[in-house]
C-alpha cells in the first residue's frame, strides 16, 4: 500500500497518472491526428467535442496512420424528443414542459401497512411506525412489473442518508454531560430510515397510488440481514459475534445508486457506508484506503454501546476497535460486512438480501449491465464516488443464456452471473484507448511485483479493492457515479461529478477545479482488457467560453452530472446533484434528455454534444429548492417517468409537485417520488 500521509478528504493518496493529464495529452494528440487541427483549430472548433467513439472506432489512430478504417454504421434510435426545452426554476415546486403533470408518489413516512401509523408533520413518529413505513431521502430506484402489467407493479426505492433534524421534533436528544446519543428509539428510528423499501403501486384513473398492506411491501434497513456471496463470503475478514462463519453481514446503509438485473432483481449499491463506523485505535490498510475514521460515527449510533435496552450488539457493532482476544469478541470485522453491490429480489419477499463481494468493496455509485449477447459474458459496471478514484467493470465466468431472463430462483441466477467473474478497473490512455486491468493476483503491478505480493488471497483483493487498483495503475477520475449504456449501439456513459481539488488546467478543460463536471462514454474493444474513450459532454454555466466546452445555452446548462438512465427507446436521461453557484443561481437541480445515438457528423458517425447538435439535450425537469434530482424509473409503456426528489428545503404541500409552497410559510420537507406524465397519456418524452 501507499506510504502517504492520510488525507481524509482524499482517500486516494497513490501517485497514478490523473484523468486530468490523460485528457490534456489525448487531447492534444488524439483529435490534431484524427482532424488535422491545430491548436487554433481545436480552440475554435472545441464546441463540437471529439469524434465519437462508438463501435465505428476501433482502431486508435498513430501519427504513422493517421486515415482512420469506413466506419461500420452503429444501430440507431428511432424515436426523437418532442417537448420544449424548459427554463431554469428557482421555486419550492418542481417545473416540467407544457402538457405534462406530475404527482408526488410514495414521500418518506408512507404506512406501507397498518403497523404503522400516519406520517405525522411534527416528527414525533416511533421507530416501530418508520421500519413499516417508507424511508428518507429517496436516491437509486426501478420499476418493476407485475404480471408484465404496465400500470401495476413494484417501486424499489435505495434511501442514502437520513436528516436527523426532520426526523426527531427537536432535532436528536443529546445527554447534557457527555454530549452523547441518549433515546435509544431515535437511533433505531434513524437506523430504520435508512436502506430500501420494496412498495407495490398501481395506476388508479390517470394517477399512481400505494397499494398498503400488499404482501410485497417491505423495508429493508439498516438492522437488516443479509447472506454474503463470492470470494469473501465465509473468510476470516467477516467473523463477527453476529456470524461466527462468516456468512452474513447484518444492514445496509447510504445506498445510493442503483442498478436491476436481466433476470429480475434489484441492485442497491451502497455508498458513502464508512462514515457510520470508527475505530478508535490502529487503523488497517483498508480501512485507512476506504475512509473509516477515528473519532466519531457520522449519526453517533456507537453512543447508545452497552445501552441496558441494546440487542444484539445493536450499537456497539459501529464501533469496528479491536479491543478483545479475537473477531469472536468484538465487532473489528463489522465494517467489513459493507461496500457491496446488494442483490434484493423484489418479488420474494421473504427472500434474504445477497452483498455480492465478486463486484469489489469500495464507494459503489450504481451498478449497470452491458448490452446482453447470447453466449457471452455478462458485464457490469460500477464508479466509486470519491474524488481520484476509479471506474470498475466485472466480467462473469458463465455467458449469457436468454433462458435464465426469467428464471424459477432469480437470486440462483444471480449467484450464477455475479459470484464468480473477473473484477478490472480502467486505466485511460492518452491515444483515446483504454486498458482494463484485473484484479487478481497474478497480474502486474507498477513497481515490477503482482498483486500476489500485496494480498494473500483474492478475497484480501477484493476487501481492498481501491488498494488493489492504486498498485496497479488505474486512472484517477473526478468521481465516478452512475453508469448507462446505449440499448442501440452498446455505448457506456459515465457521470464524473465534479472534482473541486483539481488544481492541474489542460486545454480541453481549462479551470483551475472541475467543479461542473463531465460525462465520459467507452466502447469495448475486441477482448475484456481493451476499449476506447471519448467525452460525451462537458458541464458548465453558459456565461463562460473557458468553461463551457460543450457549447451549452440557457436550456441546457447544467453542472455536477450524477444520475444516468437509458430508457430502452434510446434516450439518455441525466440527472444532476448542483454544487456549482454559477448555475444554481439560474436553476434548481434538473434532469435532462437526449438520444445519443442520433446525434452524427458530416460522416455519420456518433458525435458529442457540440455546437451543430447542442440544442438536442434538453431540459425536462426541475425540482424544488434545496434538493438534488435523483433516481430515474420507467414504467414498461413509457407512458410514466419516475424521478426521486432528495432533501428539498420547503416542498411539498400537496399531491401535486408543481403547487409551489406559499410565501413566508414554513412546512417540515419530504424527500418523495415524482410521476411525470402527458395530459394526453401518451409517451413520456417524445
Amino acid at each position: 500500500m501507499s506510504k502517504a500521509t492520510f488525507d481524509p478528504t482524499r482517500y486516494n493518496n497513490s501517485n497514478n497518472t490523473s484523468f486530468a493529464e490523460v485528457l490534456d495529452k489525448h487531447l492534444s494528440r488524439r483529435h490534431f491526428v484524427k482532424s488535422g487541427l491545430g491548436l487554433g483549430a481545436l480552440t475554435a472548433f472545441g464546441g463540437f467535442g471529439l469524434a465519437g467513439c462508438n463501435s465505428d472506432d476501433k482502431t486508435t489512430p498513430t501519427p504513422t496512420d493517421p486515415v482512420p478504417p469506413t466506419p461500420v454504421p452503429p444501430a440507431r434510435s428511432s424515436v426523437s424528443l418532442g417537448f420544449n426545452s424548459i427554463p431554469g426554476s428557482l421555486t419550492d415546486a418542481v417545473t416540467i414542459p407544457e402538457g405534462y403533470k406530475a404527482q408526488i408518489l410514495a414521500p418518506w413516512g408512507t404506512p406501507l401497512n397498518d403497523k404503522a401509523a400516519p406520517w405525522k408533520a411534527d416528527g414525533s413518529n416511533t421507530a416501530e411506525d418508520q421500519a413499516n413505513s417508507v424511508g428518507q431521502n429517496h436516491d437509486g430506484m426501478h420499476f418493476f412489473p407485475l404480471n408484465d402489467a404496465a400500470d401495476d407493479g413494484l417501486l424499489c426505492i435505495n434511501h442514502e442518508y437520513i436528516e436527523q433534524d426532520a426526523l426527531h421534533p427537536m432535532g436528536p436528544t443529546l445527554d447534557a454531560d457527555t454530549g452523547l446519543r441518549n433515546v435509544i428509539d431515535e437511533v433505531r428510528k434513524e437506523i430504520n430510515a435508512h436502506g430500501i423499501t420494496v412498495v407495490r403501486i398501481r395506476l388508479v384513473e390517470g394517477n399512481w397510488t400505494v397499494v398498503t398492506n400488499d404482501s410485497h411491501n417491505r423495508r429493508i434497513t439498516g438492522a437488516s440481514t443479509f447472506d454474503i456471496a463470492g470470494p469473501v463470503a465465509y473468510s476470516e475478514h467477516l467473523v463477527t459475534p453476529f456470524s461466527p462463519d462468516g456468512s452474513q453481514a447484518r444492514g445496509t446503509l447510504n445506498n445510493c445508486g442503483n442498478g436491476y438485473t436481466p433476470w429480475g432483481t434489484y441492485l442497491t449499491c451502497e455508498e458513502n457506508w464508512p462514515e457510520y463506523f470508527v475505530n478508535k485505535g490502529e487503523l488497517t490498510e483498508s480501512q485507512k484506503r476506504i475512509g473509516i475514521g477515528t473519532s466519531k460515527t457520522r449519526y453517533g449510533w456507537a453512543d447508545l454501546a452497552g445501552h441496558e435496552e441494546e440487542r444484539v450488539d445493536e450499537f456497539a457493532r459501529f464501533d469496528v476497535t479491536a479491543t478483545g482476544a479475537g473477531a469472536l469478541y468484538d465487532y473489528r470485522n463489522e465494517a467489513n460486512g459493507y461496500g457491496y453491490i446488494v442483490e434484493i429480489d423484489p418479488y420474494s419477499p421473504n427472500a434474504r438480501g445477497v452483498k455480492r463481494t465478486a463486484l469489489g468493496r469500495f464507494r459503489h455509485e450504481g451498478c449497470t449491465f452491458g448490452k446482453l449477447e447470447e453466449g457471452k459474458s455478462l458485464v457490469f459496471y460500477s464508479g466509486h464516488d470519491s474524488r481520484f478514484e476509479y471506474l470498475y467493470k466485472f466480467v462473469s465466468k458463465a455467458s449469457w443464456s436468454e433462458a435464465d431472463a426469467k428464471p424459477a430462483n432469480r437470486l440462483a441466477t444471480g449467484a450464477k452471473y455475479m459470484d464468480d467473474g473477473v473484477l478490472y478497473v480502467a486505466r485511460f490512455n492518452e491515444d483515446g484507448s483504454g486498458t482494463w486491468l484485473a484484479l487478481e493476483p497474478g497480474s502486474s503491478t507498477q513497481d515490477g511485483k503482482t498483486l500476489a505480493d500485496y494480498f494473500a488471497t483474492q478475497a484480501d483483493i477484493l476487501l481492498n479493492t481501491p488498494g488493489a487498483a492504486d498498485l496497479l495503475g488505474a486512472t484517477p477520475m473526478d468521481r465516478p457515479e452512475w453508469c448507462a449504456v446505449d440499448p442501440f449501439t452498446g455505448s457506456a456513459y459515465l457521470t464524473l461529478t465534479n472534482n473541486s481539488k483539481r488544481t492541474e488546467a489542460n486545454p480541453a478543460n481549462p479551470r483551475l477545479k472541475n467543479n461542473f463536471g463531465h460525462i465520459i462514454r467507452w466502447d469495448e474493444g475486441a477482448s475484456d482488457t481493451e476499449f476506447n474513450w471519448d467525452i460525451f459532454v462537458f458541464g458548465a454555466p453558459t456565461d463562460n467560453a473557458d468553461y463551457n466546452l460543450s457549447n451549452l445555452s440557457e436550456f441546457n446548462q447544467f453542472a455536477s452530472p450524477d444520475g444516468l438512465s437509458f430508457d430502452k427507446r434510446g434516450i439518455l436521461w441525466i440527472q444532476t446533484d448542483n454544487g456549482a453557484s454559477e448555475v444554481t443561481s439560474y436553476t434548481n437541480d434538473q434532469m435532462l434528455a437526449v438520444v445519443p445515438s442520433t446525434l452524427t457528423d458530416g460522416d455519420g458517425k456518433q458525435q458529442t454534444i457540440g455546437e451543430a447538435n447542442q440544442t438536442e439535450l434538453r431540459r425536462f425537469f426541475v425540482g424544488p429548492n434545496g434538493c438534488e434530482v435523483t433516481g430515474f424509473a420507467i414504467s414498461p409503456d413509457y407512458r410514466s417517468v419516475f424521478a426521486n426528489i432528495q432533501h428539498p428545503d420547503n416542498w411539498p404541500v400537496s399531491n401535486d409537485a408543481t403547487e409551489a409552497t406559499p410565501a413566508g410559510e414554513r412546512i417540515r420537507p419530504r424527500a418523495a417520488t415524482v410521476v411525470i406524465r402527458k395530459l394526453d397519456g401518451t409517451e413520456v418524452g417524445v
